[in-house]
């Protein structure tokens, strides 16, 4: 996981989260950190020196797993189903069963909803970092309604004035959503 630490607007650490942790165990100012996967603000424990912070945000591998007897561990987690009983019907006459025919039709609603859902997915981390770092700018919600209007040029406009570090942050967030579209319309 990759992280981005600002403090008064400004960038001041990115990296894994132990560097971004060790980075900011000596700042006075309270920190922001952002996870730069999804948005989602992330807290950090920041008790210690830095060899305990390292160790506390390192990255532990997990143990092996023992092999033994029956059915290998192949990821797959139970889950429950609630359908009718005409949709289990029809789904017990499938090839390979209900279950088959579910991952089946998962599958597919995967492939045909790929662009829908990354765009989506775009749009959410970008709503999340604008939230978090430019909900008190001006201009946000001008600025949000242009992002969702994909008016591009309104957008940079309106967030020209903005701390630099945020703007770079945001627009590399929006651009995101940009690429997720140019992915979707590609044959």
């Amino acid at each position: 996981m990759t992280v981005t630490a600002f403090v008064n607007q400004k960038i001041i650490a990115q990296g894994d989260l132990a560097e971004v942790a060790i980075a900011l165990a000596n700042q006075t100012h309270a920190a922001l950190v952002l996870d730069d996967q999804n948005g989602s603000p992330v807290d950090l424990d920041l008790r210690g020196n830095s060899a305990e912070i390292a160790a506390r945000y390192g990255l532990a591998l997990p143990a092996p797993e023992k092999s033994g007897r029956g059915r290998p561990k192949l990821g797959v987690v139970p889950r429950e189903v609630t359908l009718l009983p005409r949709h289990w019907d029809w789904l017990n006459d499938q090839p390979g069963g209900a279950s088959a025919a579910l991952r089946r039709l998962v599958e597919t609603a995967r492939k045909d909803k790929a662009g829908m859902d990354a765009r989506r997915q775009a749009q959410d981390l970008a709503y999340r970092v604008l939230s978090a770092l430019a909900g008190n700018l001006p201009d946000y919600e001008e600025a949000l309604r242009a992002f969702y209007g994909d008016d591009e040029q309104r957008f940079d406009s309106l967030t020209a004035a903005w701390p630099a570090d945020i703007r770079t942050y945001v627009l590399a967030r929006v651009r995101a959503v940009q690429t997720a579209d140019a992915e979707t319309t590609e044959p």
